[in-house]
């Protein structure tokens, strides 16, 4: 066939999360290319096989979600869970070094000491391009530290996930929740991913901003233009700061505050803003910012001693965990799911409206990923009646405005 009529909607819809697996499964006929403000798109280069297009038509986040199992308890916000804790990574230099307490980075290196797995593929800041980002498979200790920390930008984990899988092995993936969705999706067409992927970790996602997120802030630092030797966008600390070096030695940095909420947030793609699963409910682990409140019922960003919430999704990822906390790699403690709404106020609001942008998708004529079992209409009955009008006008109008 000489295109992908998944991938061609998915772009016409403006549902692509960049995530990859298309390019993956194309066998050279798809390639992943930045385009214009600055996220990760495919480009059909080649003669696509049919059977390829059926699995893209499966696994593509933007055109079918992974439904969440149900055999554990599951919440119309957070997902199902086998436990709900919070907690941190014992290594004094992991805790500093993650976004948050510390939590994914723990588990990795113990997955990796256990012998649970030889290799990680994740995400790590390409060093041409600190703002962007590349994949990184991670060996040892030092190189999963050196990737910790959150990414707010454009990244594509899949793109390469059928070569790790013919390398054989065990390794672990780290990925956003679309891209741990859409690795479940290629498990039930490709046995080898269960085979060689016992543990597929993710997070909380706030949505991913463009390139130019990061062009504003390095604008901003007025280091507009200049070579960069590093940029993290959060860790050392929590939050952490967004922290830019140049080659010359010039170095400047923003509170977290201000980089995602005056930058960052303001170029989340559209895929992001009706996402049904962004708390990560496909990942045997999804871990997030356990913020602690302020007066006003929202988040504090101020700098304090970072703790990681933890979701645990099975009882065999629950066994995994409670290896790595005997061991001495973690501390945690029960968290109750109602406590969870006050540290990630956003992603129950977002959960809550998915019913109404997915309505308003449907009349400005563009289709909705498939979303089964995600609790979709439990979630919209949680909304006021005020607040989903709103988002249906505010989705419709954005849809038509961008129509071409």
């Amino acid at each position: 066939m000489t295109g992908s009529p998944t991938v061609e909607r998915v772009m016409r819809d403006d549902l692509c999360a960049g995530c990859g697996l298309c390019a993956a499964v194309s066998d050279g006929a798809i390639v992943m290319a930045v385009e214009r403000p600055g996220y990760n798109r495919p480009r059909i280069v080649g003669e696509l096989s049919e059977t390829a297009e059926a699995v893209i038509a499966q696994c593509c986040p933007g055109s079918m979600i992974a439904p969440w199992r149900d055999d554990l308890p599951p919440s119309p916000y957070w997902g199902p869970s086998a436990a709900i804790l919070t907690g941190h990574a014992c290594d004094e230099a992991v805790h500093y070094a993650g976004s948050s307490g510390g939590a994914l980075t723990a588990l990795l290196l113990f997955a990796l000491e256990s012998g649970t797995v030889d290799r990680v593929v994740q995400i790590n800041a390409d060093s041409e391009f600190p703002t962007r980002n590349r994949i990184a498979i991670s060996r040892t200790a030092d190189e999963v530290i050196a990737a910790a920390g959150s990414r707010y930008a454009a990244s594509t984990p899949l793109a390469s996930i059928i070569e790790e899988l013919e390398k054989g092995g065990r390794f672990a993936f780290v990925g956003k929740p679309c891209d741990v969705s859409a690795l479940r999706q290629l498990a039930k067409v490709d046995a080898r991913v269960d085979a060689h992927v016992p543990l597929k970790l993710s997070f909380f996602c706030g949505g991913i901003p463009s390139h130019a997120g990061a062009d504003r802030i390095l604008a901003e630092m007025g280091l507009e233009g200049a070579a960069l030797a590093e940029f993290r966008y959060r860790g050392n600390g929590w939050p952490g700061l967004a922290v830019a070096r140049t080659t010359d030695g010039r170095s400047a940095q923003m509170s977290y505050a201000r980089s995602w909420g005056d930058h960052l947030s303001k170029e989340v793609q559209f895929r992001c803003k009706i996402c049904p699963d962004a708390v990560g409910g496909a990942a045997d682990i999804a871990c997030a910012d356990a913020w602690y409140g302020g007066e006003s019922g929202y988040p504090q960003f101020e700098e304090q001693d970072g703790r990681s919430l933890i979701m645990v999704r099975s009882t065999l990822a629950r066994t995994f965990l409670d290896k790595a906390v005997a061991t001495g790699r973690m501390r945690v403690e029960t968290l109750s799911e109602e406590e969870i709404v006050l540290m990630q106020p956003a992603q129950a609001r977002r959960k809550r409206l998915v019913k109404a942008r997915f309505a308003a998708m449907r009349l400005a004529g563009r289709r909705p990923p498939v979303a089964r079992g995600l609790l979709i209409d439990e979630a919209s009955r949680l909304a006021r009646l005020g607040e989903k009008l709103r988002n249906f006008a505010g989705t419709f109008r954005r849809v038509i405005s961008t129509t071409p």
